[in-house]
């Protein structure tokens, strides 16, 4: 599955993935209004091998079958990072 990453302007370590390229039609009004101007930022294969920084690449694929996109948030302030 591909996916298409968008970094939010307004919204510092915020990133939408789509199902499709700049398929911004499947994103709630208010998402949008939050989130501001998005840049594109990376395409990326979601393969059952593939690893992401900070998001299970399994639960973005299944955000991405079920509604089109995927949010990710920046961890809260003392998250632990991912040390793998």
């Amino acid at each position: 599955m591909q996916a298409y990453v968008y970094k939010s302007r307004r919204k510092a370590d915020t990133y939408v993935y789509l199902r499709e390229r700049d398929g911004f039609a499947v994103l709630p009004e208010p998402v949008l209004a939050q989130l501001g101007a998005l840049d594109f930022v990376l395409e990326v294969a979601l393969t059952p091998e593939r690893r992401l920084a900070r998001i299970d690449a399994a639960r973005v694929r299944e955000s991405l079958a079920a509604r089109g996109y995927h949010l990710q948030f920046p961890p809260p302030p003392g998250a632990p990072r991912d040390s793998d």
